[in-house]
C-alpha cells in the first residue's frame, strides 16, 4: 500500500527545536568537537567585546558538575526591552536564532559571529543555562532550561524572568551552562583542548588576558595567558624548537577597504612551510582568499629582489612561491565585515575582496621592510635559502619524474609489496600500512580481499621532519606509499586521485611501533596534510592480551579492559600477552584488528593546527632538550606491571 503524503505530514520546528533535532547543522557533531564548540560560541562573544575595545579579561571556569562558566568584563548583554519582540535583550539573545548585535557594525566593528545563532544554540543544547549580566551598576540574572513536558523536550525555555538582584561594582557578562547529556556522547570538557585555544586567542588579541580555572579536581588549578607582543610572540612560540635564520620576527600590518591585516613572519632552517591564518580570531585551517593574497604578494616582492640582484638563472627566470615559503613560519590575522566561509565548518575564507586587500597590504609593507637598510642581512638570508630551495626543487622534480616512470611500468616498485584489493571503489577500499613482513603476511591472509589492501613496511622510513623533499622521495618506503595512494605529493598532491578512503597504520604496541606511527604521521602531516584534514588517516589498535577460559576467548586492548574481562569471566582463565602483531595468526588478526564489525581504530585529526605544528617539531625535530622535557612532563613512568597489580 502506498502511503499518502499530506500537508499534516510536514513537520514545523519552532524556536530552538530545530537545533536539538539537527545539532550537527549548528555545531558540526555531538562528539567532543561539538561539545567544545558550545564553549567557543560563548567565548567568542567575549572575544568580540575585547577585539572591539570593550573587554580586557575573559575567564573560563570548569565546574565540578561539568557545567562551564564564561566571564568577561565587557559591556554586558543589553537588559532593556526590545521594541518589536517585547522581551529583554538577554532573553532574545538566548532564545531566538539570528538575534544579535553583530549584524550592525555600529555595535561590533569586527566579529567572529556570523549568524547570531551562537548563544541560542548553546542554550538549546544545554540542560540549563544561567546568564548573569552586570551593567550600569546593577546585577541581573535569568535562567533557561531544556525540560521534558508531555513526552517532548522543551528546548531552552526561560524558567525565570530577567531579575535585578541588586547593585554591583562589576561590569560584563557571566554565562554558565550544563551541556545536555541527552545530546552529547560525553559532557566532560577537555582541559588541554580549552587551554590551547585560549592561548591561541591570547596571541591573536594582543593584551587580552585569558584565564582557565579547573574546579573539577580536589585542588583547583588555574592558568592564564597574556601576550603583549601578539603575533610576534605567537611566531616566536611556534619557532621555539626550531632554528631561526634571522632573529627578528618580521611584522606587517595595514588596512584596505575596511579589512585590517596583521602578519608576523620568521624563517627557520626547516624544509617545510608553516602558515596559520585567522579571520576575526576564527582559525581558517584550509586557508582561503586571504592566504592566497598573502602568498601572491610574498612571491612577487621577493622575486623582484631576486631579479634585481641577479641571484637565480633558472629556466623560468624566477623562483616559485614554494621556494620563497620553504622554512617560513607565518601567522596571518585578518579582521573584516561580512565574512563568507566556504562550508559550515568555518575553515576556508571565501571573500574575494580579502585577496586583493592582503595582496596590496603585504606587497607595500614587505617591500618597505626589505628596502630598509637595517633589514638587508635578513633579506639576503631569506633569498639565499629560497635560491637553494629552487635547486633542491629541481632535484626533487627529477626524483618525481623517475618515480612516475617507475610507477608507469605496471606498478613496478610495488611488486611483491602491495597486496591490492579486488574492489575498485575508492570510497570503500582500505589500505593497511603494516609494520614488518611477519604481520604483513598474516594481514594479507586474514583480510577481506574485496576492499582491504595490505602494504607491509620492511624498514623504518625516514623522519620527514629532518629531510628535504628530494631525500623523502629517495626513500623506498615513502616512494611505495606514494605510489600506492596515487595522490602525488607536496604541490602535486591531488586528493581526488586517492585510491583508498581509509589509510590505517598498523604497528606493534611497543616503542618501535610508536616510533613508526610517529614517522608516518609526520610524513602525512608535512607532505600530504589533506589526508589528515579530510579524515582519511587512522591508527589501528591491536589487542594487548588474549584471555581464554574453556571455549570462551576475549581480547583486551588495555590494562583496564583486561581487569574487567578477568573479573567478568572468573577463575580458571589463561592470559596471553601479545608482544607484536606477528604473534597473531591471520584469523586472530582479522577478528581483533581488521574486521570493521568489531575492530578499534582511531581517526587522526588536527584540532589545533598551530599546536599540532608545535608538537611535531618537539617530538620529531632536532632539539633533544625540548623532546626530553615533553616526555618528562607527559609520560607515565610510575605505571605498575599489570600482572603484579592483578596478582597473576
Amino acid at each position: 500500500m502506498t502511503r499518502t503524503y499530506e500537508a499534516n505530514d510536514i513537520q514545523v520546528l519552532e524556536g530552538l527545536d530545530a537545533v536539538r533535532m539537527r545539532p550537527g547543522m549548528y555545531i558540526g557533531s555531538t562528539s567532543a568537537r561539538g561539545l567544545h564548540h558550545l564553549l567557543w560560541e560563548i567565548v567568542d562573544n567575549g572575544i568580540d567585546e575585547a577585539a572591539n575595545g570593550y573587554a580586557s579579561t575573559i575567564e573560563v571556569v570548569l565546574n565540578k558538575d561539568n557545567s562551564v562558566t564564561v566571564k568577561d568584563d565587557g559591556r554586558g548583554i543589553p537588559v532593556g526591552i526590545h521594541d518589536t519582540m517585547k522581551v529583554p535583550g538577554v532573553q532574545l539573545v538566548f532564545t531566538q536564532l539570528h538575534a544579535g548585535g553583530k549584524f550592525n557594525t555600529n555595535n561590533y566593528n569586527y566579529s567572529g559571529g556570523l549568524h547570531g545563532v551562537g548563544a541560542a544554540v548553546v542554550n538549546a543544547l544545554s540542560r540549563w543555562l544561567e546568564a548573569e549580566v552586570h551593567v550600569d551598576g546593577k546585577k541581573y540574572m535569568q535562567r533557561f532550561e531544556s525540560y521534558e513536558e508531555k513526552g517532548k523536550i522543551m528546548a531552552g525555555k526561560p524558567v525565570s524572568q530577567l531579575t535585578c538582584l541588586g547593585s554591583t561594582d562589576l561590569q560584563g557578562t557571566m554565562v554558565t551552562f550544563l551541556p545536555d547529556d541527552r545530546i552529547f556522547e560525553s559532557i566532560q570538557m577537555n582541559k588541554d583542548v580549552i587551554s590551547k585555544r585560549l592561548k591561541e586567542l591570547a596571541f591573536l588579541n594582543k593584551g587580552i588576558k585569558m584565564i582557565l580555572t579547573d574546579k573539577r579536581t580536589e585542588k583547583t588549578t588555574s592558568v592564564s595567558f597574556h601576550y603583549t607582543g601578539g603575533l610576534i610572540d605567537f611566531v616566536e612560540y611556534l619557532n621555539e624548537d626550531k632554528s631561526a635564520i634571522h632573529p627578528e620576527v618580521i611584522y606587517l600590518e595595514g588596512e584596505r577597504d575596511d579589512i585590517r591585516a596583521q602578519i608576523a613572519i620568521q624563517y627557520t632552517d626547516s624544509y617545510t612551510e608553516s602558515i596559520f591564518s585567522y579571520v576575526n580570531s576564527i582559525p581558517t585551517s584550509e586557508g582561503g582568499t586571504h592566504e592566497t593574497g598573502f602568498k601572491t604578494a610574498v612571491t612577487k616582492v621577493l622575486n623582484d629582489f631576486v631579479r634585481k640582484q641577479n641571484l637565480y638563472k633558472g629556466k623560468n627566470g624566477g623562483l616559485t612561491g614554494e621556494d620563497f615559503r620553504e622554512g617560513m613560519t607565518a601567522v596571518i590575522a585578518v579582521n573584516m565585515h561580512n565574512i563568507q566561509f566556504e562550508g559550515q565548518t568555518k575553515t576556508k575564507l571565501g571573500n574575494t575582496e580579502a585577496r586583493a586587500a592582503l595582496e596590496s597590504i603585504v606587497s607595500e609593507q614587505l617591500q618597505n621592510y626589505f628596502e630598509n637598510i637595517d633589514n638587508q642581512q635578513t633579506l639576503k638570508l631569506i633569498l639565499d635559502k629560497a635560491v637553494n630551495a629552487a635547486k633542491v626543487r629541481e632535484a626533487a622534480r627529477k626524483a618525481k619524474d623517475i618515480t612516475r616512470k617507475k610507477n608507469s611500468l605496471e606498478g613496478a616498485p610495488l611488486v611483491g609489496k602491495l597486496a591490492s584489493c579486488t574492489g575498485r571503489d575508492p570510497k570503500i577500499n582500505e589500505l593497511f600500512l603494516v609494520e614488518g613482513d611477519s604481520a604483513g603476511g598474516s594481514a594479507k591472509q586474514g583480510r577481506d580481499r574485496q576492499f582491504q589492501a595490505i602494504l607491509p613496511l620492511r624498514g623504518k622510513p625516514l623522519n620527514a621532519e629532518k629531510k628535504r623533499l628530494d631525500q623523502v622521495l629517495a626513500n623506498e618506503e615513502f616512494r611505495t606509499i606514494i605510489s600506492a595512494l596515487g595522490t602525488g605529493i607536496d604541490e602535486d598532491f591531488n586528493i581526488s586521485n586517492l585510491k583508498y578512503n581509509k589509510v590505517i597504520i598498523l604497528a606493534d604496541a611497543d616503542q618501535d611501533g610508536a616510533h613508526i606511527r610517529a614517522i608516518l604521521l609526520t610524513f602525512f602531516f608535512r607532505y600530504m596534510k589533506p589526508l589528515i584534514t579530510h579524515g582519511h588517516i587512522f591508527i589501528g589498535l591491536a589487542p594487548l592480551y588474549k584471555v581464554s577460559k574453556g571455549s570462551r576467548t576475549e581480547y583486551a586492548y588495555s590494562d583496564d579492559e583486561l581487569k574487567a574481562i578477568v573479573k567478568k569471566i572468573g577463575k580458571g582463565y589463561t592470559i596471553q600477552r601479545y608482544k607484536g602483531l606477528g604473534e597473531m595468526n591471520p584469523e586472530q588478526l582479522w577478528e581483533t584488528t581488521m574486521n570493521p564489525a568489531n575492530r578499534s581504530i582511531i581517526e587522526v585529526s588536527i584540532e589545533d593546527a598551530a599546536e599540532a605544528e608545535k608538537l611535531v617539531t618537539i617530538l620529531m625535530g632536532d632539539k633533544i632538550d625540548s623532546r626530553r622535557q615533553y616526555i618528562t612532563n607527559y609520560a607515565n613512568f610510575n605505571k605498575k606491571d599489570i600482572f603484579q597489580e592483578m596478582g597473576v
